[in-house]
């Protein structure tokens, strides 16, 4: 078995020189982790066996059929499982005398072909309009051509006379149009959509806007593309380019979000809960916008001087990544399986929101009873959202430290066979376990965060500006840890890659040696992140300008504020996933840079590692220490390091 192979001594370790046999690490976390996504698989299976996300949108009847699909029949239920494919609104027979009592109303509903346009008198009416337009008010179980001769009838038929209605799109409701009953009607309408749970709103407003999310999560990845095209072939105009579409992205989003505030506070749907809450997480964007506008502009006028050294840093990055060129489609993969992850993660989503045992009532009426305890379902399934995503990412940036540790530390770099199969077949058979620790790190720095965030929404209802700025600080301060936790994972996986030793071990060691780096590096390397940073905020603000063109237009009773978060976070999400190969080459190389100068001195013993460009660019840095000012030797003489590879 690969894992019981020999084990390097500790003192070897700590040579920075890469091992031929190795063991696994972190073989604990491997086993939570699997642990983890057995409590997963239990609530996915209960959400897609369970849940039918069509009823947020769609409507349903009081006999469980969702308008406008093909339903399945529900035991004991007579009027259950018909083809409504045609039928795609809800009419409800008494619309005029509605009231809601525990989210129910009390009104029968059915699903319809077409709504009355005009009023019906009497019984012949609605004989007339079902032979006209096949369109049938009354119940299911009596015939059309039984309208006036049914004992039952008066029951079993809508409460004359019936009103024009129109069918608009308000949840496929057929809304009366005469003043009195249009009055009554929205008013238990909208008590109904305010009573309802706000991540049921949530769902209905992903969707209703379904087209919109996919159009633009197209949009993200097609950017991200562009953006890994930009700093492959970067120039100094391009950069120029880029820096200027960043400013202008950040203001005109920014402006945008403040209007579309101000629009909404003064439309009608601001009477509406979901109007409401549209209006306060606009209120949330804008004025976050607007600080990470100010903030970013201010680092940009403050690196402005270092553009051409950072030009420099990824024109060395584009150098190894040709020299890898397969290397450029390992993001590719990784935004594959995380797009595979997130429309599973949406549709058990969609389906823990409409999870719920049928129960049939009397007259085969039927209504959907949630299990109890799927609020904690939802905490779980979104806390697997978070160490899912992020561990694929983590495999992604261990593959690609692996690639440049195996490139940097060889003197013969046209030797270099297979980097990229050799960097994942390390991942798999032995350092899984460390890539799970480092992504639930991070997952765990988010918890508090959404605790935080959670707090602030109850805040919201009490005037306590203390509390409120407390939370937003805290909130601040876990951020910016989580970025420095991101920097230090990154720099833990490629000494993990080159000494073999677990996640916490790795961390400690490629931070007590990068402290020794003279500050021009860190400071070097701080520029070319925040230089790839602006590429993510690139990507995000123009997906969130489409998205704002986009659901600005659809405001019909759905929360679309928050699946426009959705989107954002997803075009990040997607940005993150392209451009980290750029980061990690940039970290890793930086890591390689910091052990070639620990264990060499460039005397013809002991030469540089490093190719003459690195070298250049440090000495343009800033003043270096002496022993950088010694010719390197790239050749075949000086001591070689131990090829990276896994033990037979």
């Amino acid at each position: 078995m690969p894992c019981c192979g020999e084990y390097q001594v500790s003192e070897i370790q700590r040579q920075w020189r890469p091992l031929i046999y190795r063991r696994c690490t972190d073989i604990a976390w491997l086993v939570v982790f699997f642990i983890f996504w057995c409590g997963l698989m239990f609530i996915n299976g209960y959400a897609l066996t369970a849940g039918a996300a069509e009823r947020l949108v769609f409507g349903y009847d009081s006999y469980g059929n969702i308008c406008g699909r093909k339903n399945h029949p529900i035991p004991t239920a007579r009027y259950s499982g018909q083809d409504m494919t045609n039928r795609k609104y809800v009419f409800f027979l008494d619309s005029c005398n509605l009231e809601i009592r525990n989210l129910k109303i009390n009104s029968i509903a059915l699903c319809v072909s077409s709504c009355p346009q005009e009023p019906l008198k009497s019984l012949e009416d609605l004989q007339l309009f079902a032979k006209n337009n096949g369109s049938y008010l009354c119940n299911y179980r009596l015939n059309f051509t039984e309208y006036t001769r049914h004992p039952l009838a008066s029951k079993w038929c809508p409460v004359l006379p019936v009103p024009s209605s129109k069918s608009i799109p308000l949840f496929n409701r057929c809304v009366p149009q005469s003043p009195d009953c249009y009055s009554r009607f929205a008013s238990v309408l909208i008590n109904v959509v305010n009573e309802v749970d706000f991540f049921h709103r949530i769902l209905s407003g992903i969707m209703a806007g379904r087209e919109n999310v996919i159009g633009l999560s197209i949009l993200a990845v097609a950017l991200s593309i562009l953006m890994v095209l930009a700093f492959r072939y970067i120039s100094a105009l391009l950069v120029h380019m880029f820096v200027t579409l960043v400013v202008f992205g950040l203001l005109f989003v920014s402006g945008i979000l403040w209007w579309l505030y101000y629009d909404h506070k003064n439309d009608p749907s601001y009477l509406l809960e979901t109007g409401k809450e549209n209006a306060r997480l606009l209120l949330v964007f804008s004025i976050v916008s607007t600080i990470i506008t100010v903030i970013l502009l201010s680092l940009i006028f403050i690196l402005k001087k270092r553009i051409s050294m950072t030009i420099q840093l990824f024109e060395v990055a584009s150098k190894f990544i040709s020299c890898v060129p397969l290397l450029i489609l390992q993001p590719l993969w990784t935004f594959i399986i995380l797009m595979f992850y997130w429309v599973f993660w949406v549709a058990v989503l969609l389906g823990l929101g409409t999870s719920g045992s049928a129960r049939v009532l009397f007259e085969g009426e039927v209504e959907y009873k949630a299990l109890s305890g799927i609020r904690y379902m939802w905490w779980y399934h979104l806390i697997g959202l978070i160490w899912t995503s992020e561990f694929f990412l983590a495999c992604q940036q261990m593959v690609i430290a692996g690639v440049t540790v195996t490139w940097y530390l060889q003197r013969d770099k046209k030797n270099v066979r297979h980097p990229i199969l050799s960097s994942m077949s390390l991942l798999v058979w032995y350092y899984l376990g460390t890539a799970i620790a480092g992504s639930f790190l991070l997952t765990l720095l988010r918890i508090p965060r959404m605790i935080l965030l959670y707090i602030s929404q109850l805040l919201k209802q009490r005037d306590n500006a203390c509390a409120k700025c407390t939370s937003r600080c805290c909130s601040c301060g876990f951020w910016c840890l989580e970025k420095w936790l991101r920097c230090l994972n990154q720099n833990a996986y490629a000494a993990t890659i080159i000494n073999g030793t677990p996640f916490c071990a790795s961390a400690k060691d490629s931070y007590n040696l990068m402290i020794k780096n003279p500050p021009f590096v860190s400071y070097l390397n701080c520029a070319g992140v925040f230089m790839i940073f602006l590429g993510k905020v690139f990507v995000v603000c123009f997906t969130v300008f489409g998205g704002l063109m986009a659901f600005n237009y659809h405001r019909e009773l759905h929360v679309w504020v928050v699946p426009l978060l959705l989107v954002a976070f997803f075009a990040y999400l997607v940005a993150h996933s392209f451009l980290s190969l750029f980061e990690t080459v940039v970290h890793s190389l930086f890591l390689c840079y910091a052990v070639d100068i620990e264990t060499n001195d460039g005397t013809p013993e002991r030469p540089y590692f490093m190719e003459q460009d690195l070298m250049a660019l440090i000495h343009r840095s800033t003043s270096v220490p002496e022993k950088l000012n010694i010719p390197t030797q790239n050749g075949d003489e000086g001591t070689e390091l131990q090829p990276i590879a896994r033990a037979e």
